[in-house]
């Protein structure tokens, strides 16, 4: 049975689906207000509320992901075109907002893309995209496999989600600086709070990178100490694309898999390592660990 809140729902994923067939259109309020049939008066603090940016950043973001999609395909149009169908009329007003959004130049990028940051940069959109995007799992989508230790570097954020992304941007400069490469040195998060406490402050997380046992470094930066991820027994569930937002996988397995399995939590947080997929741009990839006894 269709609900009043699904064909809500429903109207606002026509607003995006139209934004995506149009992107080199105005999509000024009016015309897209009215592809959801609702109000050009109050659509656009309907969207920012929905979505938790407003309409206007998204198309931004949308048009920027498909002139760096177009940069990296090395598709044969110049920066100055590629420039210009992402709505800006002059290509150093494109290379100034693309360096700014992404710390590369357009050029940079089509040489070489840094995903990383790119990646951060999109999280906001890769959010806004997946609001209203049912995630279903499957009990045949988890494993059970024997994890051995990991030696890892450890950056500590302590304190409230909205201060998280200023301590991932410090994490990626500290690995940088010494010279670890998620590419060849694995990444983690070890969560040690809920993704909303009832007190923000109270948010607490790891970010790791992998160490080989007798890897030296340099430890500069007073968040950083080195630690280990105990080895064990892990009940694993893997997410590829959109890997922003982990909770619901991490529910699944807390509140759907765990009391149906018969097994038992190991007295360690849950935890998760990030992959790149093979084409960066189509997002990453996580497996989520739920140590077990």
């Amino acid at each position: 049975m269709t609900t009043t809140l699904d064909q809500y729902h429903a109207r606002m994923l026509r607003v995006l689906d139209h934004v995506d067939q149009h992107l080199d259109d105005d999509l000024d309020l009016a015309e897209v207000s009215s592809v959801a049939a609702f109000s050009k008066f109050h659509f656009h603090r309907q969207f920012k509320a929905i979505f938790g940016i407003s309409l206007h950043h998204y198309v931004q973001l949308a048009r920027m992901r498909r002139a760096s999609q177009d940069l990296a395909n090395g598709n044969g149009e110049s920066v100055t075109e590629i420039a210009l169908t992402a709505g800006y009329e002059a290509p150093d007003a494109f290379a100034r907002a693309f360096r700014k959004r992404f710390g590369q130049s357009p050029s940079g990028f089509r040489k070489s893309p840094d995903w990383e940051p790119w990646l951060m940069a999109f999280r906001p959109f890769n959010a806004a995209r997946s609001i209203m995007m049912e995630t279903t799992f499957l009990p045949d989508q988890v494993n059970i496999r024997e994890v051995a230790p990991t030696r890892v570097a450890i950056f500590e954020h302590r304190g409230g989600p909205e201060t998280l992304n200023a301590t991932i941007e410090r994490f990626i400069e500290w690995r940088k600086a010494a010279g670890l490469s998620p590419r060849t040195n694995p990444t983690f998060n070890i969560w040690y709070s809920e993704r909303r406490p009832a007190n923000p402050d109270d948010y607490s997380m790891d970010l790791c990178i992998g160490l080989d046992a007798d890897q030296p470094i340099e430890v500069a930066d007073e968040n950083v100490k080195i630690g280990e991820i105990p080895g064990g027994r892990c009940a694993v569930l893997r997410v590829n694309g959109d890997t922003h937002n982990l909770e619901p996988a991490a529910l699944y397995l807390y509140r759907d898999w765990l009391p149906t399995s018969g097994e038992e939590m190991r007295d360690f947080p849950i935890y998760c390592r990030r992959f790149f997929l093979d084409e960066p741009e189509l997002g990453t990839a996580a497996e989520l660990h739920l140590p077990l006894k």
